[in-house]
C-alpha cells in the first residue's frame, strides 16, 4: 500500500493520549507518526506499521 506524508491514518492500537488518528511525517523503511491530539511523534518499523493500521484516510 501506498503512503504519502501528510495522510492521516488509525491506528488499531490507542496513544496513551486516548487518540488513535495519526498523520505521517515521514515514509521508509521506518515511518514516523505524530499523534493528532497530543502533538507527540514516534518512529516505528515499516513492518509494524503496516500490521498495525487500520485505515488510511488521504490528505
Amino acid at each position: 500500500m501506498e503512503y504519502k506524508v501528510g495522510d492521516r491514518v488509525i491506528m488499531k492500537k490507542k496513544h496513551p493520549c486516548g487518540e488513535n488518528l495519526w498523520e505521517i511525517l515521514r515514509v521508509g523503511m521506518d515511518v514516523r507518526l505524530k499523534c493528532c491530539n497530543c502533538g507527540r511523534s514516534l518512529l516505528i518499523k515499516r513492518k509494524d506499521f503496516d500490521k498495525n493500521l487500520k485505515q488510511v484516510i488521504s490528505q
